[in-house]
C-alpha cells in the first residue's frame, strides 16, 4: 500500500476522480442558476406584473432543478460504487490468501484483521469515493455563490462573510481533539478484538473480567468525548448561520429602505446564504472524514506490515 491515504485513492480510482470532478462542476454550476432566476421572479416578473416572463422563467427553473438533481443523482451512485469498489479491494487484502496463504494466523494478528474489516475498511472506502468531487462541489459552490453575491451587493457578502470566519478558527482546532480520540479508540477495539478472538479459541483459559471492562468503559468514554466536540461544533456552526440570516436582513431592510438596493436581491441574498450553509457544513463534514480516513489508512497500514507500526503514531 502506498504511504499516503490520496496516493493509494489515485492508484486505485485515479480515472474515476476524474469524471466524478468533471460532474461536481456541472452539479454546482447549475446550483447558481436558481438565484439569479429568484432574483428576476421576484425584480422582473412580479414588479412588472409580466405573466408570460413569469411563465417562462418558472419553467427554466424548474428544468434546471431536474437537471441538477439527475446530474446529483448520477454523481451520488458513482461515488457510491467507487466507494464500495475499494471497500472490496482493502478487504480482499486482508483475506488469509493476501497473507501468504496461512490458514491459522497468529492471535493478534487475526484479532487485528476482524477489527479492521468489520469497523475500519468502511471509513477508508468511504471516504475514498467522494475523496476529490467532494471538495470540488462543496468548494465551488461556496466561492461560486460568495462571488456571485458580492458582485450583487459587497456590503451585504461582506457581512455574510464575516459571520462565517469564526469557523475556520474553530473547526480545525476541535477535529484535531475528535482525530486523537478517534485513535486511541481504534487502539482500544483491537485489542478487545484480539481479547474476543483469544476467549473464542480458549488460547487464554477464561477472560479476566476486570482488564475486559475497563477497556470497554474506556471505549465508551472515547466515543462520549467525541460526541460531544462534534454536536458542539454542529451547534457553533449553526448559531453562525442563523446570526448570518439576521445580519442580511438587518443590512439588506436597511438598504432597502435607503433606497440603495431592491427586495428581490435581498431574497437572493437569504437564498444564497441558505444555500451556502449546506455545502459549508458538507465541507466540514469531508474535513471531518478526511482526517479519519487517514488515522485508519494509517493505522490499517501499518497492521498489514506495509509500514513499522512506529511510524504510525503521530508525535
Amino acid at each position: 500500500m502506498p504511504q499516503g491515504l490520496y496516493r493509494y485513492i489515485w492508484r486505485v480510482s485515479g480515472r474515476d476522480q476524474i469524471f466524478l470532478s468533471i460532474l461536481a462542476v456541472a452539479v454546482f454550476l447549475l446550483d447558481l442558476v436558481p438565484l439569479e432566476l429568484q432574483r428576476r421572479i421576484v425584480n422582473g416578473a412580479l414588479a412588472k406584473h409580466a405573466l408570460m416572463q413569469l411563465v417562462l422563467l418558472a419553467l427554466l427553473y424548474v428544468a434546471t432543478v431536474l437537471a441538477q438533481g439527475g446530474l446529483k443523482l448520477l454523481l451520488n451512485v458513482y461515488r457510491g460504487s467507487v466507494s464500495e469498489a475499494a471497500n472490496r479491494r482493502l478487504r480482499l487484502q486482508l483475506s488469509p490468501a493476501s497473507n501468504g496463504g496461512a490458514a491459522h494466523p497468529a492471535p493478534r494478528r487475526e484479532g487485528v484483521d476482524i477489527a479492521i474489516i468489520v469497523s475500519e475498511v468502511e471509513a477508508v472506502g468511504g471516504f475514498i469515493g467522494a475523496s476529490v468531487s467532494d471538495a470540488v462541489l462543496n468548494g465551488g459552490l461556496l466561492l461560486a455563490v460568495f462571488g456571485y453575491m458580492l458582485v450583487l451587493q459587497p456590503w451585504m457578502a461582506a457581512v455574510a462573510v464575516l459571520l462565517f470566519f469564526p469557523q475556520f478558527l474553530f473547526i480545525p482546532f476541535l477535529q484535531k481533539a475528535i482525530n486523537r480520540r478517534t485513535e486511541r479508540r481504534i487502539r482500544v477495539l483491537r485489542r478487545l478484538s484480539v481479547e474476543i478472538v483469544d476467549e473464542a479459541a480458549d488460547r487464554r483459559g477464561p477472560r479476566a473480567d476486570a482488564p475486559y471492562r475497563r477497556q470497554v468503559d474506556r471505549i465508551y468514554s472515547l466515543n462520549m468525548q467525541i460526541f460531544r466536540r462534534k454536536f458542539g461544533m454542529n451547534f457553533l456552526m449553526n448559531l453562525l448561520h442563523q446570526l448570518g440570516v439576521i445580519g442580511i436582513l438587518f443590512v439588506g431592510g436597511w438598504f432597502v429602505i435607503q433606497g440603495r438596493t431592491e427586495v428581490g436581491t435581498v431574497v437572493a441574498f437569504i437564498s444564497g446564504l441558505n444555500r451556502v450553509n449546506d455545502p459549508w457544513g458538507d465541507l466540514v463534514n469531508y474535513f471531518r472524514d478526511m482526517t479519519n480516513a487517514r488515522v485508519k489508512y494509517r493505522l490499517i497500514a501499518a497492521a498489514l506490515g506495509h509500514r513499522p507500526a512506529e511510524a504510525q503514531t503521530p508525535s
